[in-house]
């Protein structure tokens, strides 16, 4: 087995595709070490960090419903008006706490609930929030400290929680700290949606590779690209065009080099769609598609390398 650290790129729904990625690459031999994400990244990464395999995941995610992600109050019950309601007094349309549920499930069948506790399994796990309060990019559990005197003890699936908060879509999460501040939290992707760097001179000498989603090529049939968009299609276009601009102007050549690009794109040619972060009624063949998607990249990847593109 070769080890590797790993770091994904928030995708929202689309995480079924680093789930295709992460197969591939545990086909060919590789063993992931410290684990890092953002958004959606941070789910996949936090379930890796567990013990989970990518097989184990794959099954998990070809049978969850993403609509119920999409946590409803009340008020989101009375159509548009009510869904103003809720972005006006609880600053988000959806509540997160399905998903939190979810989470926490699925890693207590691990054993797993704390940064601690994945310590203990000899990895390190890192997960990206932003917080609006301070106007920081926040680095769990490090950056913890502020909220709690222990900090690797908090739990994963609250991280989680505030990394995948969505803003307008989802409430934020509100966080004292030990001076009784009150701080709005809110997903890790808003600030940096593909942190990469975050192992960069870390303590293994793992390399670290990035999971991370592209466009892809062709003509594209998505519902912005409508002479007349409506909305919504509007209000997903502009979430989903700021997470994936994140960072993306930054990255070197040399952080290409160990990127896996994965398209986050469906359909025929003449029906083809990219995928965007909260498209949560995605069906089964757009995941089926996204999780090929996944694969495809990863074994391209390998094969550069094998060949002598990249250096391992």
């Amino acid at each position: 087995m070769k080890k590797c650290n790993a770091v994904f790129e928030g995708g929202g729904v689309r995480g079924i595709g680093h789930v295709g990625a992460v197969c591939r690459m545990e086909q060919g031999g590789w063993q992931f070490a410290d684990l890092a994400g953002s958004s959606a990244g941070a789910i996949v990464a936090a379930l890796l960090a567990a013990g989970y395999t990518g097989n184990e995941l794959k099954k998990e995610l070809e049978t969850i419903d993403y609509m119920r992600f999409k946590g409803m109050d009340l008020p989101d019950h009375l159509g548009l008006i009510g869904k103003s309601i809720s972005l006006l007094f609880s600053l988000g349309i959806y509540n997160t706490d399905y998903l939190e549920s979810w989470l926490n499930g699925l890693l207590s069948r691990k054993g797993i609930h704390s940064f601690s506790d994945v310590e203990r399994l000899g990895r390190k796990l890192n997960i990206t929030a932003s917080d609006l309060t301070e106007k920081r990019l926040l680095i769990f559990p490090e950056d913890l400290e502020v909220f709690t005197d222990e900090p690797k003890e908090f739990p994963i699936s609250l991280a989680v929680r505030m990394s995948v908060s969505i803003p307008v879509f989802f409430e934020p999460v509100r966080l004292k700290d030990k001076y009784g501040r009150k701080h709005l939290i809110v997903d890790g992707g808003l600030l940096s949606n593909y942190p990469l760097w975050l192992f960069d001179g870390s303590r293994n000498t793992c390399p670290t590779f990035g999971f991370q989603f592209t466009d892809g090529d062709g003509p594209c049939h998505c519902p912005i690209c409508k002479a007349r968009p409506n909305l919504v299609d509007y209000l997903k276009a502009i979430i989903s065009t700021s997470l994936d601009a994140i960072d993306r102007h930054s990255l070197s050549a040399e952080d290409y080099e160990r990127t896996i690009c994965i398209p986050a794109v469906a359909g025929t040619e003449e029906n083809r769609r990219k995928i965007s972060a909260v498209d949560f009624g995605i069906g089964r063949e757009d995941s089926q598609a996204l999780f090929r998607n996944g694969w495809d990249a990863a074994d391209r990847f390998l094969r550069d390398r094998i060949f002598g593109k990249y250096p391992f």
